[in-house]
């Protein structure tokens, strides 16, 4: 029982942390908006390749290691999740990220009326917290290591996506205060995903390995279709070069926290 509350305490400390250092890039918009706005697409580019080092050295390998004789399941999890994430991003317009362009963060929300887009990213905001809070403790159910990994490689998502959030709720002429409560609102409910998840505890344990593999197509998905297109357009070497060097450094300090970090 203690070791079930441990365990218990960890997810929720660490989803809260993930939830409030990525917070951290949308009060950085309100404090420095031309600093912030200018190193949208590295932060980006930082955030992708996080992600896809967390995916490939780690999820990846952790899935197959847990079942070696379900090679196909996996697959099939994979699938469905990229499919499923494409799905929820087209219906709901609800997974959106920083983007750069003239005015350099936006988000992907296809209206002339910022007002009416309101609804759409708070509501979108919270069911993406909510997910990433099920991640994380599903990360860690499968192994601490594993856990922590997955955790740094939301709170680089999450640094890009509070940006475009902040972004748009403001150029809606929405008050700054009313902005980072809304925020704050939607970042505790990534606390509710990892109650969903740990309260389904026994039930995720006969379902881990297709999970994983869920988890994985989602990230899979984050990296190719949401935030390495928001880069590829850049036509200027120097940024070009930057922004392959910061894709390298996400890989390379997912990497380096695989190495050092023990597995259970």
């Amino acid at each position: 029982m203690n070791e079930m509350a441990t365990s218990t305490g960890i997810i929720i400390i660490a989803t809260l942390a993930v939830s409030f250092v990525g917070l951290m890039g949308g009060v950085l918009l309100i404090i420095k908006e031309q600093f912030t706005r200018r190193w949208s697409a590295y932060f980006v580019s930082f955030a992708a390749g996080s992600i896809l080092g967390a995916t490939f050295l780690n999820l990846l390998p952790e899935a197959f290691d847990k079942g070696a004789d379900k090679t196909r399941d996996i697959i099939m999890a994979i699938f469905i999740g990229i499919l499923v994430f494409f799905i929820l991003e087209k219906l709901l317009v609800w997974h959106h990220h920083a983007h750069e362009d003239e005015t350099h963060v936006h988000t992907r929300i296809y209206s002339h009326n910022l007002a009416t887009a309101r609804p759409l990213i708070i509501v979108g905001d919270a069911l993406h917290n909510l997910l990433d809070g099920a991640i994380i403790a599903i990360a860690f159910m499968t192994d601490t290591t594993l856990g922590l990994i997955t955790s740094a490689a939301v709170i680089a998502h999450e640094i890009p996506q509070e940006i475009g959030d902040f972004s748009i709720l403001i150029s809606s002429g929405m008050a700054k205060a009313r902005v980072l409560i809304w925020n704050i609102a939607g970042a505790l409910i990534a606390v509710l995903g990892a109650l969903i998840v740990i309260i389904a505890r026994e039930t995720f344990e006969n379902v881990e390995v297709p999970i994983l593999g869920f988890v994985i197509g989602n990230f899979i998905y984050i990296a190719l279709a949401d935030l390495l297109p928001t880069i590829q357009h850049e036509r200027k070497l120097t940024n070009t070069l930057n922004q392959i060097f910061l894709i390298f450094a996400g890989i390379g300090v997912i990497w380096l926290l695989g190495t050092i970090l023990p597995h259970e």
